[in-house]
């Protein structure tokens, strides 16, 4: 069967049957996976035969469209909609009113055949023309209705208008600030053992605050199917609606100085976390300590639930306020009743009919009373930042877990039988499965992003600063078939502009600037947009340093978010003693021969790397250390032009064990380790100050000489 047909029918389809690698060379994907995404897609299509006709069934779809679902409107630009039509009603006359967010209406009418033509075509037979009509300019920014009435035809379109670029404060200190970066679950106390909580956050706000930072970021706090799951990944939850109860602090809860029993409860659990041995030393056990602080949080519960107080009104305003609360809470307790995911409950539940019966209400109780806690101290850590004047930087997964709320709520727009993930590269030389069913591109267009802006706006209304992970999946998403390997798979496209439109005025809305993680192999197009919207990209050295590039760094811009290494990466110190090229050894991801061709191109690299940092005055050692070159290395970024620079604070005590080895499960405890030393430890290392105090003199005097134009 000639390919021509297959290819043609996956573009009708924004399916991507050939791509450009890492190593910039061609790859075509196989042609039964595209065929797969195409059906998931929609296309009527069975085999490789049916190709021809699917592609004359597109077409015939694609130019019946009266007008595009979604359309966008950017400040300042002229924006016309196409209009597509038959021969037959040219002289049709049309009008169409947009029902704007306040209330009020933009109406206007017109004769089809006054419109600029753009393109005329035949059809199976049809001749049909496509003809430009503009849209007014000057609507307020947000999501409008438009209904379109052409002689007997009608459609209704979402309009959204948005300014052309991200919020910025407008002032001298938006630039030139740095922060820094832990897990909260890292995050621990002298007094107990126990993971970081909400108070541990407050506690790490207060201090950066101390030392000059503006900024605090930790990975994502979305909730998680304890009941099921043994990936404590923060990047595969259960929802991106909702908060996860394990950072809950319950001395922070308003029940818990009256609550007898949450207190005995919960001294019990800090002695038991005290002394407790974990499986291995330094991990969080998350089963127990979830466990512990569950009971704890049940008689918190228990008690609200049995008083009668204006707070249980707070509570019912809350619910009225959002309206997806209730239902999750009916999900998480029928779950917990079935002990099983929802793809395997029975017909009705799965279906989203539950009725009183089909739960323990007192665990619904649970859930309803835990979540809105989370959204009080969440609101409390934003109010205490925003008094330290202080940035609180969220990150916003690209997936869900497919047994999780999201995909239960929101089956029409999930593809359950494909998986994201990324083609082979230099690091994965099989492919990457992540797991997670990716969004339907057109299902979430007809949708008008419902789902898409509700997940945004859980995170903006507690965020100063989003980090949108793996920012190129607005423009592309690989997509694994489910029963392919990972190489098997293929890009499909989204809609850029109608996503950026959209951060670009939830970002407004919520007075919050965006980061978009574009590191590795990102389309053009991405990167054009990121700067074209005001949307902060990021620059990380550990991947900047390149012995095929020669001893010099790429100059940092303004407008990033600056590091030496991301929670993928390994840290500093593992980095530089090449620890990292035995794990991948280890991994089977390299072999004894290139695993040692590896280490010399790392001994170059640390040559030019030292060579480069000596040339600039940030090193004068002739033989530094490891801990001297981390230092020079904040330095450089610290006197760079970033707008953020974004410390690890466990690259300054020489931390060798990362956080997460990408591509590991079960291999490896990722998103489990604490960190080696406790809070009040790490606060008064003389290592931390002394570079924490490097970073902010340097940020300031960079701050300063930008101010007077230096």
């Amino acid at each position: 069967m000639p390919r021509e047909p297959l290819s043609t029918l996956a573009r009708l389809y924004g399916v991507r049957s050939t791509y450009v690698d890492v190593w910039q060379r061609h790859q075509r994907s196989p042609d039964e996976s595209v065929l797969r995404i195409l059906q998931l897609l929609g296309a009527p299509v069975d085999s490789m035969d049916d190709a021809p006709v699917a592609v004359r069934f597109r077409r015939q779809e694609i130019w019946q469209q009266l007008i595009e679902p979604v359309l966008v409107a950017f400040e300042g630009c002229t924006t016309s909609a196409r209009l597509q039509l038959s021969e037959s009603m040219q002289q049709a006359r049309y009008q169409w009113r947009i029902d704007l967010e306040d209330g009020a209406a933009v109406t206007r009418s017109g004769r089809v055949a006054e419109l600029p033509i753009l393109r005329r075509r035949s059809v199976e037979g049809v001749t049909y023309t496509r003809r430009s009509i503009d849209l007014p300019q000057g609507l307020p920014w947000g999501y409008h209705r438009l209904r379109l009435e052409v002689g007997d035809r009608s459609c209704e379109s979402l309009v959204i208008a948005a300014p052309l670029h991200a919020y910025d404060e407008s002032s001298a200190d938006r630039q030139k600030i740095w922060g820094v970066f832990l897990p909260l679950y890292a995050l621990h106390r002298q007094a107990n053992r126990r993971a970081g909580d909400f108070s541990d956050l407050e506690a790490l706000m207060q201090w950066t605050a101390t030392q000059g930072g503006r900024l605090v970021a930790t990975l994502p706090l979305l909730s998680t199917l304890w009941e099921l799951t043994d990936d404590p990944s923060p990047y595969n939850p259960a929802s991106r609606l909702f908060w996860n109860e394990f950072y809950v602090c319950p001395e922070q809860t308003p029940e818990f100085p009256s609550c007898a029993s949450a207190r005995q409860l919960w001294h019990d659990s800090s002695a038991d976390a005290t002394t407790a041995q974990t499986p291995l030393p330094g991990l969080v056990d998350y089963p127990a300590e979830m466990q512990r602080k569950r009971r704890v949080l049940e008689a918190l519960a228990a008690a609200f639930f049995q008083q009668d107080s204006t707070r249980r009104a707070e509570l019912s305003a809350h619910c009225i306020d959002n309206p997806e609360l209730e239902r999750f809470a009916r999900f998480r307790a029928v779950g917990e009743r079935q002990g099983i995911g929802w793809p395997a409950w029975p017909e009705r539940l799965r279906d989203g009919t539950i009725a009183e019966g089909d739960y323990d209400p007192s665990v619904f109780r649970y859930h309803l009373y835990t979540q809105w806690q989370v959204d009080r101290q969440l609101d409390a850590l934003k109010d205490r930042a925003d008094r330290l004047q202080l940035l609180w930087y969220l990150d916003f997964p690209l997936g869900v877990n497919g047994g999780g709320y999201d995909v239960w709520r929101e089956r029409d727009i999930f593809v359950r039988e494909a998986s994201g993930g990324a083609p082979p590269d230099s690091f994965f030389t099989k492919g990457q499965d992540w797991g997670f069913p990716p969004l339907h591109p057109g299902q979430l267009r007809q949708q008008g992003y419902a789902y898409f802006i509700r997940a945004l706006r859980n995170h903006l209304q507690h965020a100063r600063v989003l980090r949108f992970d793996h920012v190129m999946g607005m423009q592309r998403l690989y997509w694994i078939p489910r029963g392919f390997a990972a190489h098997e798979g293929a890009y499909v496209r989204y809609s850029l502009q109608e996503m950026c439109a959209i951060l670009m005025i939830e970002s407004h809305r919520f007075r919050a600037r965006i980061v978009g993680e574009n590191l590795g192999t990102v389309p053009v197009a991405v990167d054009q947009a990121l700067s074209r919207h005001g949307i902060d990209d990021m620059y990380v050295l550990q991947y900047e340093t390149n012995p095929e590039k020669g001893p010099t760094l790429r100059s940092v811009p303004a407008t990033t978010v600056a590091s030496v290494n991301t929670h993928d990466m390994p840290q500093f110190a593992a980095y530089w003693q090449e620890l990292d090229v035995q794990d991948r050894l280890e991994m089977g991801l390299l072999s004894e021969s290139e695993a040692e061709q590896e280490r010399q191109r790392r001994q170059q690299l640390r040559q030019q790397l030292v060579a480069f940092l000596a040339e600039h005055g940030l090193l004068d050692a002739a033989d530094p250390t490891c801990e001297q070159v981390l230092e020079a290395c904040q330095a450089f970024l610290a006197a760079s032009d970033a707008g953020v620079v974004l410390v690890n604070l466990e690259d300054l005590w020489g931390e060798t064990e990362p956080q997460n080895r990408p591509g590991t499960y079960r291999e490896y405890p990722n998103w489990q380790r604490k960190a080696r030393y406790s809070f009040e430890t790490f606060a008064n290392m003389e290592s931390v100050g002394r570079i924490l105090q490097t970073v902010d003199r340097l940020r300031r005097q960079a701050r300063n000489s930008s101010r007077t134009g230096a």
